[in-house]
Formats: structure tokens, C-alpha cells, sequence
């Protein structure tokens, strides 16, 4: 009867157990951290064809959490409009893909705080755009379900919005003259402006259309993951690292040099 009683006591244990598992508990049990990134969007993220891995600035952030939880990292590519379907179905842990924090999507995923700030731009021919007039009813391509398809839908009604699902293909329609423009976030038109084969023929004009901040996505509800993972970003800032990261991909020796103009910050 004792033995019952006490096996009966085991089995609910284990049952409450399970019931509030998380996510951060199971990273930690299976030892690996499954995370989404972009595999053609340098300097964020970019494949190698030779070794079929993927790099850049997001992996470097991706493997900085995955030191802090004390497992090892696996990067898994995603397009933009497959982010948080990837998220929700659980195929990855969590999404590091140059991806902005905005109302909408805080309704379906929880994001930490900004890892990476800038703006929205366009890459055009040299000398065609002074102004956001000058794009008012052009045809720029974008990537779909991106953040930038819905800011040129909202800022730029008259013009012609093209899709695609990644930006390499939309600058393979601009480099042969079936788009005006291409825009998304400077640092990533940056990165791919360089690798076009006529690139001294285009540039990213001085127009803005709004102000990005890119956050890491977790599952809604895992508090107990994202406060690790907001806790490494801040320490990655203090302890200098993020900025190693920043000058990684983006210092001026690199193919897309910026200015670092933000700090991660506990917000």
C-alpha cells in the first residue's frame, strides 16, 4: 500500500514535471540549439557553397547564446516569409534573421531586445534618385513577408511593390533592368550592392523610409529563454563582444562598412 502511494507520488511529480518543461529545458537536455537564420543575406548571414555552412553577423550572435546556455549551435536556413512558421512549428528554437521587432508580430512571437538598428533604403542607378519622389510610382522589388514589403505598401502607395522571395533575386532583376529599385535595410543592400557584377553603376541614395530594430524570436510564453537570451546581449555589449561582432561584418575594411551607432540596451 505504502509502495502504491509512493509510486502514485513519483508519477504526478513526473507529470508536473513535464507539464512545465520548456524550452530552455530542452535545448539544455538535447545539448543543441536550433536557430533560423538567413543564408543569402550578407554580411547577416551567407552561405559558403564550398563548405555548405553559413555565416555572418547574426551567426556570431546565434553562437554567443548558444555559449551562454553551454550547448552547441545549429544553424538552419529560413526566407523571410517562413520566420515564424519555422518558429511555431518548432522545426527551429528561435529566429535570428534580420528580424523587426514590430506590434504585429509580437502578437505571435516574443522578441528580445534590439540586437542590430538602422533604416530602410534603395539601391537605384546612379544619379536617378535625389528624393523619395523620385521612387513615387517606380517598381521596387523586396523580399515577401519581409518588414520592408509592408513599409513600402504603407509609405509608398503608388508604387509598384514586386516580390520575391529572396533579395539575391531581386537584384538579379534590377542588375537586368526589369526594376528602379530594390529596398530593404541599408546594411543589407549594402552587402549585396557588392556583389553585383556592374555595381560602380548603382548606389544607395540618401532616402530613408523608416527605422529598423532587429530582435531575436522565441516561442511566445518562453520567458525563462528569452531572459537568457536578453542576458547575453547585454553582457555581449559590455564585455566588448558585440562590438567585435559589429566590426566583423560591418568595419571599414569589410564589403559593407557602417558606422555603429547604437548600443543593445536592456529595452
Amino acid at each position: 500500500m505504502i509502495f502504491k502511494r509512493l509510486l502514485g507520488v513519483v508519477l504526478a511529480l513526473g507529470l508536473l514535471s513535464a507539464a512545465v518543461a520548456d524550452d530552455l529545458d530542452e535545448i539544455r537536455k538535447r545539448g543543441t540549439l536550433v536557430v533560423g537564420v538567413k543564408d543569402s543575406t550578407p554580411p547577416f548571414g551567407v552561405l559558403n557553397t564550398k563548405t555548405q555552412t553559413i555565416s555572418g553577423y547574426d551567426v556570431d550572435f546565434a553562437a554567443a547564446i548558444a555559449k551562454k546556455l553551454g550547448v552547441k549551435l545549429t544553424v538552419k536556413a529560413v526566407e523571410s516569409a517562413q520566420r515564424i512558421p519555422a518558429l511555431q512549428s518548432k522545426d527551429v528554437d528561435m529566429i535570428i534573421a534580420t528580424m523587426t521587432k514590430n506590434a504585429e508580430r509580437e502578437k505571435q512571437v516574443d522578441f528580445s531586445y534590439g540586437y542590430f538598428i538602422t533604416g530602410q533604403k534603395f539601391v537605384v542607378r546612379k544619379g536617378k534618385v535625389n528624393s523619395i519622389e523620385d521612387l513615387t510610382t517606380a517598381a521596387i522589388g523586396t523580399a515577401s513577408g519581409s518588414t520592408s514589403e509592408k513599409q513600402l505598401r504603407k509609405e509608398m502607395p503608388s508604387a509598384n511593390v514586386v516580390l520575391f522571395p529572396d533579395y539575391d533575386e531581386a537584384f538579379k532583376a534590377l542588375g537586368q533592368g526589369s526594376l528602379d529599385a530594390v529596398s530593404t535595410d541599408e546594411p543589407i543592400l549594402a552587402g549585396l550592392l557588392n556583389k553585383m557584377p556592374k555595381k560602380a553603376q548603382f548606389e544607395i541614395p540618401n532616402v530613408t523610409i523608416s527605422i529598423e530594430v532587429y530582435g531575436i524570436a522565441v516561442r511566445k510564453g518562453e520567458k525563462r529563454l528569452l531572459a537568457e537570451v536578453n542576458s547575453a546581449l547585454v553582457e555581449a555589449e559590455q564585455s566588448g563582444e558585440a562590438d567585435k561582432i559589429f566590426n566583423r561584418w560591418f568595419g571599414p575594411q569589410t564589403n559593407a562598412p557602417l558606422m555603429r551607432l547604437f548600443k543593445i540596451t536592456a529595452k
